[in-house]
C-alpha cells in the first residue's frame, strides 16, 4: 500500500543498520527507531515539511548538528535518546520555536542547559535527563508556562532551585534526581504547582525541613525525597495529598502530542521492594512516598494510613520512633512498606496480616518486641525481614518467645498482690493452733487418765509448797531497813 503523502511508513523496532538514510523533502514525519542505525546525523538543507523524527534507541554518535534549528524550523517532536551522541545541545535549539517535545536523554551530551530554550514557548517535554550536563539551571526556563514534563535527572547539575520555576503552572512531572543540587526544597513548588503529579529530587544535597505546603499538591502521586539532608518531623499535613488517598487511579499517561496519534512515554526510576525500577506505561498504578536515607526524627504520622492508594511506602534510614499504627491494615493497595534502620518501637500490628497485596516488608534494625504476628501475609516474609530487633520473637526468628498468655499473666499478678495477706492468715492461724493445742492436749490427756491426773496435780502441790518455803527463807535472811 502506497504511504499517504506526508507520512513515511514506520521503520522502527527493525533491525535496519548502517548511516542514517537521507532525509525526503516531503515527508512530515519519520520513525527510525530501535534499530542499528549508527554515525552522525547530517543535516543538509531547510525541511520545512519535517515535523516528527524519531530516531531513539540506535547507535547514533557525533554531535548534534548545530544548525538543527534553522534546518528544521518547523519540528514538533523531536525524540534522540538512547544513543550515543556527545558534544553540548548547540544554542540553535531556540530556533525550534513550534517544538512540543525534546527528548535528549540517555546519551552523553556535556556542557550547560542553554539558557535560549525558553523561545521554545510551545514545549511541554523536556527530557535531558541520563546525561553528563553540568552548571546552574537556568532561571529562563521559568518562562516555559506550557511546560508539563521536565526530566533533568541523572546529571551533574548544581545550586538550588530557580524560584522563575513557581510560573510552571502546568508541570505535572519534575524529575531531577540524582544531581548535586542544595538548599532548602522550596516551599513555592506546593504553592504554585498544584498539578504535580510526580516530584522527584531523589539523591541531591537537598537540606532543612519538608515544608507543610507540600501537601497542597493534591493531585501528588509520586513524592520522592530520599538520599538528602533533609532533617525535622514528617508533616502531619500528608494525608492531604488526595491524589495518594484514591484506591484506584485512571491511566493517565502516556502524554500525546498536539492531538495526534504520536505519543511521549513517561518514565520513571523508582525505588520499591529494595530495588530500582523502571516503569513506563504502567506509571500511572505507581504510587508512592519514599523519604529514606535523611535524617528525619518523630513519630509516623498516623494520619498518613488515610492514602489508602499507597502502593511504595519507604522511610528506611532515619530516626523514626513511636510505634506502627494500628490502622496501618487501611492500606490495602500497599505493595512495598520499608520502615528499617529506624528507632520504632512496641509491636508489630496483627492487623499488617490483612495486607494481602504487600510483597516486600523490611522492618529490621529497630526497637520492636513482642510476638511476631506470624499469620496471613506475614507469613511469606523471611527472617531478614525482621532482624536486629532484640527484643522481638516468634516465627520466622529462631528466638523462642516466653509464655505470653493474658490469662496467665494475670494470675500471677495477682499472686504477687495477694501473696502478703496470705501469709498474714497463715501466721495468726498458726498461733491460734498452737495455743489451742498447748490448752487442750493435756487437759484431755489427763481426763482420760485418772492416776496421771492425781499424780499431775500432786506434783503440782510439791512444786508450789516448794516455792513456798523457799520464798519465806529468802525473807528472813534479808536484812532489814533502818
Amino acid at each position: 500500500m502506497a504511504a499517504a503523502k506526508g507520512f513515511l511508513p514506520s521503520s522502527g523496532s527493525n533491525l535496519f543498520e548502517g548511516p542514517i538514510p537521507c532525509l525526503i523533502k516531503w515527508v512530515s514525519s519519520l520513525d527510525l527507531s530501535h534499530n542499528n542505525f549508527s554515525g552522525p546525523i547530517a543535516l543538509g538543507r531547510p525541511m520545512l515539511s519535517l515535523q516528527h523524527l524519531f530516531l531513539s534507541q540506535n547507535q547514533i554518535s557525533g554531535v548534534i548538528p548545530p544548525n538543527i534549528g534553522q534546518s528544521l524550523p518547523n519540528w514538533l517532536f523531536l525524540s534522540l535518546s538512547s544513543n550515543q551522541i556527545t558534544g553540548t545541545i548547540p544554542d540553535s535549539i531556540g530556533y525550534l520555536t513550534s517544538i512540543e517535545v525534546i527528548d535528549f536523554s540517555r546519551n552523553n551530551l556535556t556542557g550547560r542547559i542553554p539558557s535560549i530554550l525558553n523561545n521554545c514557548s510551545t514545549l511541554f517535554v523536556l527530557n535531558l535527563g541520563n546525561n553528563n550536563l553540568f552548571g546552574m539551571i537556568p532561571k529562563s526556563l521559568g518562562q516555559l508556562q506550557s511546560l508539563q514534563s521536565l526530566h533533568l535527572n541523572y546529571n551533574k547539575l548544581l545550586g538550588e532551585l530557580p524560584s522563575s520555576f513557581q510560573n510552571l503552572t502546568s508541570l505535572e512531572v519534575l524529575d531531577r534526581s540524582y544531581n548535586k543540587l542544595s538548599g532548602q526544597v522550596p516551599a513555592c513548588i506546593g504553592a504554585a504547582l498544584v498539578n504535580l503529579l510526580i516530584l522527584n529530587l531523589r539523591s541531591n544535597a537537598f537540606y532543612g525541613g519538608i515544608s507543610s505546603q507540600l501537601s497542597n499538591l493534591s493531585s501528588l502521586h509520586v513524592l520522592d525525597l530520599a538520599q538528602n539532608n533533609l532533617m525535622g518531623e514528617i508533616p502531619v499535613t500528608l494525608d492531604e495529598l488526595k491524589g495518594m488517598a484514591q484506591e484506584y487511579n485512571m491511566n493517565i499517561y502516556p502524554l500525546y502530542v498536539n492531538g495526534s496519534s504520536w505519543r511521549y512515554d513517561e518514565r520513571l526510576v523508582v525505588n520499591a521492594k529494595g530495588q530500582n525500577l523502571e516503569y513506563t506505561r504502567t506509571l500511572s498504578l505507581v504510587v508512592g512516598i519514599d523519604l529514606s536515607n535523611n535524617n528525619l526524627s518523630g513519630e509516623l504520622p498516623q494520619n498518613i494510613t488515610k492514602l489508602l492508594g499507597l502502593v511504595i511506602l519507604n522511610l528506611s534510614k532515619n530516626h523514626i520512633t513511636g510505634q506502627i499504627p494500628e490502622s496501618i491494615s487501611r492500606l490495602k493497595e500497599l505493595q512495598s512498606l520499608d520502615l528499617s534502620s529506624n528507632k520504632f518501637s512496641g509491636i508489630i500490628p496483627s492487623s499488617m496480616a490483612s495486607l494481602t497485596f504487600l510483597s516486600y516488608l523490611n522492618l529490621s534494625n529497630n526497637n520492636f518486641s513482642g510476638e511476631i504476628p506470624f499469620t496471613g501475609q506475614m507469613t511469606t516474609f523471611t527472617d531478614s525481614a525482621f532482624m536486629g530487633n532484640p527484643d522481638l520473637c516468634g516465627a520466622p526468628l529462631t528466638t523462642k518467645c516466653q509464655d505470653e498468655d493474658p490469662t496467665k499473666r494475670k494470675s500471677v499478678v495477682v499472686n504477687k498482690q495477694n501473696s502478703g495477706s496470705y501469709v498474714d492468715q497463715w501466721f495468726y492461724l498458726s498461733i491460734g493452733l498452737g495455743f489451742a493445742v498447748e490448752i487442750l492436749v493435756p487437759y484431755l490427756v489427763l481426763a482420760m487418765r485418772k492416776s496421771w491426773c492425781e499424780a499431775y496435780f500432786h506434783l503440782v502441790d510439791v512444786i508450789v509448797k516448794w516455792l513456798f518455803r523457799r520464798g519465806e527463807t529468802y525473807a528472813k535472811k534479808r536484812p532489814k531497813r533502818r
